[in-house]
Order: C-alpha cells, then sequence, then structure tokens
C-alpha cells in the first residue's frame, strides 16, 4: 500500500512526553502558536543572578579615589601630622624621662607618649577652631575667625601660583608681586585723603594692577625670548625687594617723615578693609574677596574660553599652538592675572591685617607658603581653598601650641615641609599605603 493511502490514524503520532519543537511556518496560525509556545517556555531570570551594575559602578569609583590626586594629598597630610607626633613625643621631657625605665613600666611611657601627642594637638585646636577652655561664645569661636584671617592670603597666593601651574609656568615670585602690590597699595592707603566708597577701591585696584604689571614681567619674557620664568621670578624677588626697601629711605615715597625706621605712615581708616563680624574680631572683608577669587577663577578655568586655552597650553603648548591658540599671548595674561592675585593677598596684609604701615615683612612668608598650598591643592581652585584653610589653621593653632604646651611653633614648619615631601614624592605615598598606582589619564 502506498504511503498516500494512508490514513492520519495510522501516521506516527508525536511523543507526548517529548518538548515540541517550535516551527517556522509562517503562516497565521503556526505563526502564533510558535510564538505563544516560545514565551512560555522561556525560562524566568531571577532578579538575583542579574550581573551587579551597581556594584560595579561603586568599586570602579573606589578605584578612581584611590588612585587619584585627592586620597593621596589627604594621606600626605597624614603621614606629615604622623611624623610631626614622632617629632613631638621625642622631644617631650617626661617622654625621655619615662623611656629610661621602658621595660620596668611601659605604661608610664606610652601614657607620656599620649599626654604630649594629644596635649599639642589639642591646643591646636583651641588656637584654630574652637577653645573650649573658655566660657563667653565669642571667645570660644575667635580661633576660628583667627583662622579665616590667616588663610586669605594663604588662598589668594595659591590661586595665583596654581593658575600659573595649569598654564604649565611655575611662578616662584610670589613675594616679589605681593611687595610691589603691597607698597602700591599702601602708598595710596596713606597718602590720598578720600572717602571709604572711592579710597579703598582705588587701593585695591592700584595694588592689583602694580601686582599684575610685576608678574607680566617675567610672562612677556617667557613668551618673547624663552626665558625661564623660575629663574626670571627668583631674580624679580630680589629686584621687589630692594625697590620697596629704596621707597621706605624716602619720605616723597613711602618712609614715614622724621622716623628712621624703614616703615610707611599707618593706612587711613578710609582705606582699612572693614571688619565683617564687628571690631572683636579680626577677621576682615579680606576673606571675602578670597571666596569670591576661588568662584571667578573657577568659573573661568571650567566655564570660559579663557580657561580652556589655559589647560589646553598647560597639557601641551606645541599641540595648543598648532589648534590656533596664541601660547605667547597666553603665558602673558596668565602671569598678569597671578600676579594680581598675589598682589590681592598682598593688599589682605597691608590694608587688612597689619594696618599700621607697609614694611619689608609685609609678606610674612606667604609668597612661598603659597606654593604648597597650590600644590596640595592640585591647583584646583576648590583645592586651593581646602589647602589654604588647613594651613590658616596651622599657623593659627601654632601660636597656641607653642604658649600652652611649650613646643616651638617651628613644627608647624616642619609638618609643612613634609607635606611638600610627601607630595613630591605620591609613589612613596602609594607605596606605604598599598594604594593602586594611578591611572593614566
Amino acid at each position: 500500500m502506498s504511503d498516500t493511502g494512508k490514513s492520519d490514524a495510522d501516521k506516527p503520532q508525536p511523543d507526548a512526553t517529548q518538548p515540541v519543537e517550535p516551527t517556522s511556518g509562517t503562516g497565521s496560525s503556526g505563526t502564533g502558536s510558535s510564538g505563544t509556545a516560545t514565551a512560555e517556555a522561556a525560562p524566568e531570570i531571577d532578579p538575583h543572578d542579574a550581573p551587579d551594575t551597581r556594584g560595579d559602578r561603586s568599586r570602579s569609583l573606589l578605584r578612581e579615589i584611590a588612585s587619584g590626586d585627592v586620597l593621596a594629598g589627604v594621606l600626605a597630610v597624614f603621614l606629615a601630622i604622623f611624623v610631626g607626633s614622632v617629632m613631638i613625643a621625642a622631644t617631650d621631657d617626661t617622654v625621655r624621662e619615662t623611656a629610661s625605665y621602658l621595660t620596668a613600666r611601659p605604661s608610664d611611657f606610652f601614657t607620656a607618649v599620649w599626654e604630649a601627642i594629644s596635649g599639642a594637638y589639642s591646643a591646636m585646636f583651641r588656637g584654630a577652631v574652637f577653645n573650649y577652655n573658655l566660657t563667653e561664645p565669642a571667645q570660644q569661636w575667635r580661633p576660628l575667625t583667627e583662622t579665616l584671617k590667616f588663610s586669605a592670603p594663604l588662598i589668594l597666593g595659591g590661586l595665583g601660583v596654581g593658575l600659573a601651574f595649569r598654564a604649565g609656568l611655575f611662578n616662584i615670585g610670589g613675594r616679589g608681586q605681593m611687595l610691589i602690590a603691597g607698597g602700591a597699595a599702601g602708598w595710596v592707603g596713606f597718602q590720598l585723603d578720600l572717602p571709604l566708597a572711592v579710597h579703598l577701591p582705588l587701593a585695591i585696584i592700584v595694588g592689583m594692577v602694580a601686582g599684575a604689571l610685576w608678574g607680566g614681567i617675567a610672562g612677556v619674557l617667557k613668551a618673547r625670548t624663552g626665558a625661564h620664568e623660575v629663574i626670571v621670578t627668583i631674580m624679580l624677588n630680589y629686584v621687589a625687594y630692594y625697590l620697596l626697601f629704596y621707597a621706605l629711605t624716602k619720605e616723597w615715597l613711602l618712609k614715614t617723615p622724621g622716623s628712621v625706621n624703614p616703615k610707611s605712615p599707618p593706612m587711613k581708616e578710609s582705606a582699612q578693609l572693614p571688619k565683617v563680624l564687628g571690631d572683636q574680631f579680626n577677621l576682615h572683608l579680606g576673606f571675602v574677596l578670597a571666596l569670591l577669587a576661588v568662584a571667578v577663577v573657577w568659573w573661568v578655568l571650567n566655564r570660559a574660553t579663557f580657561g580652556y586655552r589655559i589647560r589646553a597650553v598647560g597639557e601641551n603648548p606645541h599641540a595648543a599652538r598648532a589648534a590656533g591658540i596664541d601660547v605667547g599671548r597666553t603665558y602673558i595674561v596668565v602671569m598678569m592675572v597671578a600676579g594680581s592675585l598675589l598682589g590681592l593677598a598682598g593688599i589682605n596684609q597691608v590694608l587688612g591685617t597689619v594696618t599700621s604701615g607697609v614694611s619689608l615683612d609685609l609678606d610674612a612668608s606667604i609668597g612661598f607658603d603659597a606654593i604648597t598650598v597650590a600644590l596640595l591643592g592640585r591647583s584646583r581652585p576648590l583645592g586651593i581653598l581646602a589647602a589654604g584653610l588647613l594651613f590658616g589653621a596651622f599657623k593659627a593653632g601654632g601660636f597656641t601650641m607653642q604658649t600652652s604646651e611649650n613646643i616651638s611653633v617651628d613644627l608647624v614648619l616642619v609638618v609643612q615641609s613634609l607635606i611638600v615631601l610627601f607630595l613630591a614624592a605620591p609613589p612613596l605615598v602609594r607605596a606605604i599605603f598599598r594604594l593602586p598606582a594611578q591611572e593614566a589619564k
């Protein structure tokens, strides 16, 4: 019998226990039934078996933080403080005395070490943030205002140095720019007799212009002759110092008439930066100007076209020149802006912190401390703000630490120097804390 003669009953039927393979037919009924069967046969995905993208992002973020500049800078500060703690303990008389019988009574030695270190840093806290030994609220919070006062010129100077860093320039001339700007603003401050609304802004503008012109000298020499800005700015520091010294010996310039000391007359009240919290605190308008400068520099670097040119020149001046950026002009403008910011730091000293007159020590080593602030802040405006506040706290708390614990204020300078040392050797910091290597950007 032929196959065509077989009835449907005689044809083999599929086994119900075997899975039915979906067909690829094009008919409407075949397509619908096969699609339903496929959907029903698709296995359900357990949510616990899905890839954890949030965990991957978190781990990536943590690795980025651990391999970035921020954590290395923070750990450099902690390392410097740790070494400073060892020095405090090593120079303490009680610690040395108890060390002589360490094996007999080790508890005395460790107690002395703890008391020496905790006493030093608690004294620094009382002098920089909050004095809990006092009862009057105004006096308790006075140390914080002192920290803000000391941090203002450091922030301004750090911005000037950091801005030059972003353009690939090493501005070592902060001291000279502060001296020239402070001398110019001081001359306006005691020589002219104007109302407050005119006198103070005029003194600030004159000082900033003087600082900009002095910083621009290094920019012009760099752009036109290729002279290295490090050598030029270092030499200009000496030139500025002796120019100010000459001006302080001439009564028609800065010298006080009839005085034998190289110091100018005091600033007139109409040219002084006003106190922002009243006469009971020394915090003046200089800190507000520092905050405004941080905001302006941040906007320029991250939002303005000129900021893009600065970053492009700093990354690769040859590529920036090939892209049509005038590298020489950028160098000149950056050094002028940096000089005006450091000049504003000098103005802060003359018209706000020490209004008794212009002197040769008006920079108070801020010009060099600004380099450390810029390095710690990674040349970022917000980082410089944080670093300036930290160093301002060091400076304000160091005096209290010296008076109450008989620890030399030079220890603060040691800690600052160690911060620079560890910042200059990031592989050392990463090796100590076993951090991953910084990823190339």
